[in-house]
This record gives structure tokens, C-alpha cells and sequence, in this order.
């Protein structure tokens, strides 16, 4: 009779537990997915998003270590005073970048 109380409560336990771990799980996804949808949409990244991001030694600028991405790419057309690292406002009056030019390829035609 005890073994049939542990093999209960342990059951219980377990699907209490497989259950907490889907649910936060599922908020992890939607998480993801809203972040998604807006690059989709076109909306950037703040600068202090990107920043928070990229920036390993949290000293509030971005190295070119630190950058990753296009905006490795265009390190040095975004550093506009040219001290090498990348702050808040440079990255907020950074030109968007093209995004027609991967390697010459085009990008495919949006359905609606």
C-alpha cells in the first residue's frame, strides 16, 4: 500500500513538472516569434537593444570585436567620429542597410 502512495505522488509530481516546463516553454516561443514578426515587419532593433545585445564587457559601446552581422560589415561607415567603437547615437543615425544585396542575389517577390 506505501508503494502504491510514493508511485502516486511521484507520478503527480512529475506531471506537474512536465507541465510547468511547457508552459514556460511556450512563452519562451511566443517570445520569439513577436521578435521575429517585427523584423519582418521592418521595425529595427533599438540601438540600445543592439547594443545590449553585442556588448560582452558592458561598457555601453560596441568594438569591432564585439559587432557581428552587417553591421560588422559596415563597421567603419557607422563609427562616425572614428574612435573605434560604436555608441547609441551612432547606431541610431546608422543608414539602414540594403536588403537587396546578398551576393548578388535578389530577394524573392512578397505575395499577398
Amino acid at each position: 500500500m506505501k508503494n502504491i502512495k510514493l508511485i502516486a505522488v511521484v507520478g503527480i509530481a512529475l506531471i506537474m513538472l512536465g507541465a510547468n516546463s511547457c508552459r514556460s516553454n511556450n512563452k519562451s516561443r511566443k517570445n520569439w516569434t513577436s521578435q521575429n514578426q517585427q523584423r519582418r515587419m521592418g521595425q529595427r532593433k533599438t540601438p540600445a537593444q543592439i547594443i545590449a545585445n553585442m556588448d560582452r564587457n558592458n561598457d555601453g559601446k560596441l568594438s569591432a570585436d564585439e559587432v557581428r552581422g552587417r553591421l560588422k560589415n559596415d563597421f567603419a561607415k557607422v563609427d562616425t567620429n572614428g574612435d573605434g567603437f560604436l555608441t547609441k547615437a551612432e547606431i541610431a543615425n546608422a543608414p539602414r542597410p540594403n536588403r537587396n544585396q546578398r551576393g548578388g542575389m535578389q530577394a524573392p517577390p512578397m505575395r499577398r
